[in-house]
């Protein structure tokens, strides 16, 4: 594998947890796909840092529990801001 594409692993990893974003708000900061994202911490991250992989596991699981309250708050966002005078 790719020097870079390894040291790129370790820093989404190590900003999923520091800040406990989202793939999507990961996939944003660093400019590539979910897709990427998703690659980079479960498979590539797996082989190269096992415990950090767990770590990341550990924050995505938590947001993944956590996405339908956020998305029925967003809509409850948009609904409020449609019906203010």
């Amino acid at each position: 594998m790719k020097a870079y594409i390894e040291e790129r692993a370790i820093e989404i990893g190590t900003y999923i947890i520091e800040s406990n974003a989202t793939v999507r708000q990961t996939a944003k900061k660093f400019g590539i796909s979910k897709s990427t994202v998703h690659k980079d911490v479960s498979e590539r991250l797996l082989n190269i840092n096992p415990s950090l992989a767990g770590e990341v596991r550990k924050v995505l699981n938590v947001n993944k529990a956590e996405r339908h309250i956020r998305g029925g708050m967003a809509t409850k966002e948009k609904y409020l801001q449609r019906h203010l005078p």
